[in-house]
């Protein structure tokens, strides 16, 4: 009987440990694409991920930090709402973050909002995505407040009466598409002409002669990231269109940090709005993590990236608001309004929709040490989401 009792005290014992160690530990989930066509942008919000870890440690409010990473695969709906309800159900996660992609994250964020998940959303750039979960908040950009901010500041700051748009044809294409002629038709501007480019593989020297022939003030394009800069740009300089006659308008991804490299000269004279670039050196705080991303992972951190960096801030700093408290209810309450400063420059949450207030930077490349590179010479400041602002209170 001595020995029965003694090992039932040892199997309580045991169990009673489990339990404090499970309570010790926070665990997220983070849903992203470490495969296929996205899987760069997936890796390097995974760096961006680990390199706070790294600067900030594992351990907030006395309590461990456990990442769990799961790979979709690529533009996959039904496998990212299969992963949440697995990282919820079988892992037992806390949080969900991540999301490279739109699709995945309207997918999760019905799984967040039905098991009452704090959801973190690192990149997925379509407005809506935080209207579907009230347990959702992005650490990323909205295309809509980079567009209607350009849009806004070609024609009233850039005296672009004239425009032409040239967007590839999926759902960020039409949005950044939309978005941009709204606010440039609102400020004054007129969209004298409008092309859409099939997703893969598209010949761009036509659509290029095609605008160059309507012969507008300025030309604004948006594409996805890759090959594709590259092949317009060379487009551009083929059929003789010169930035400093008509000018080039993108978004972050136009003129990224492989996009240069494959342009060359011809990328000279592109004027973007984007959110985030790792050459600002400006804010030491973006010159410290660029130098201990490039110790980490032997590259530069990208736009994904500062969405996967500043996404942990968010969890650490609520988690610390929240005295360790991981329900949904408590941390979303703790993230609404959070302000702090960084590498990008200043930013908040908006209270309101959940989503990222910031700043959008206007650059142009130019050449710095013999490179093409973004150099900032404008911004606006707070920017919310439009989209949201106009909707109903």
């Amino acid at each position: 009987m001595k020995k029965m009792l003694a090992g039932l005290a040892g199997v309580a014992a045991l169990a009673f440990a489990s339990v404090a160690q499970a309570q010790d530990t926070i665990k997220i989930g983070v849903i992203l694409t470490l495969s296929g066509q996205f899987a760069d942008a997936g890796v390097q919000m995974q760096n961006g991920i680990m390199t706070y870890v790294k600067e900030h440690g594992d351990t907030i409010a006395g309590k461990k930090i456990e990442l769990i990473f799961k790979d979709t695969g690529g533009v996959a709906p039904d496998i990212a709402k299969r992963l949440a309800q697995e990282l919820i159900v079988r892992d037992k996660v806390d949080i969900l973050a991540g999301f490279v992609l739109t699709p995945n994250a309207l997918a999760a964020a019905d799984v967040s909002a039905e098991a009452k998940k704090f959801m973190v959303i690192m990149n997925a750039a379509t407005s809506i995505i935080t209207t579907k979960s009230p347990y959702s908040v992005r650490t990323s950009v909205t295309l809509p407040q980079v567009a209607e901010t350009f849009g806004n500041w070609a024609a009233k700051k850039a005296g672009v009466k004239k425009a032409y748009t040239m967007v590839t044809d999926y759902g960020p294409g039409h949005d950044f598409e939309a978005a941009f002629q709204r606010a440039f038709k609102e400020a004054g501007g007129d969209i004298v002409g409008s092309v859409r480019f099939p997703v893969a593989n598209p010949d761009f020297s036509a659509f290029v002669q095609r605008a160059k022939d309507i012969n507008p003030e300025a030309i604004m394009i948006f594409i996805p990231g890759g090959a594709q800069p590259a092949a317009l740009g060379k487009a551009f300089a083929e059929r003789g269109v010169d930035p400093s006659k008509i000018k080039i308008l993108g978004s972050g991804e136009t003129t990224s940090e492989q996009a240069l490299k494959s342009m060359g000269d011809s990328s000279l004279g592109i004027i973007t709005a984007w959110h985030y670039e790792y050459t600002d050196k400006s804010n030491p705080k973006n010159v410290s993590f660029v130098k201990l991303f490039n110790d980490m992972h032997k590259r530069n951190p990208d736009f994904f990236s500062i969405g996967g960096y500043d996404g942990m801030h968010l969890i650490y700093e609520s988690i610390k608001k929240t005295n360790g408290k991981t329900d949904g209810d408590s941390l979303i309450a703790a993230a609404k309004g959070m302000k702090w400063d960084s590498p990008r420059g200043p930013m908040s949450i908006d209270p309101e929709t959940r989503d990222v207030v910031q700043t959008i930077y206007i650059r142009k490349v130019e050449k710095v040490n013999g490179q093409p590179q973004n150099v900032s010479f404008d911004k606006i400041q707070n920017v919310k989401d439009p989209v949201k602002a106009r909707m109903p209170k």
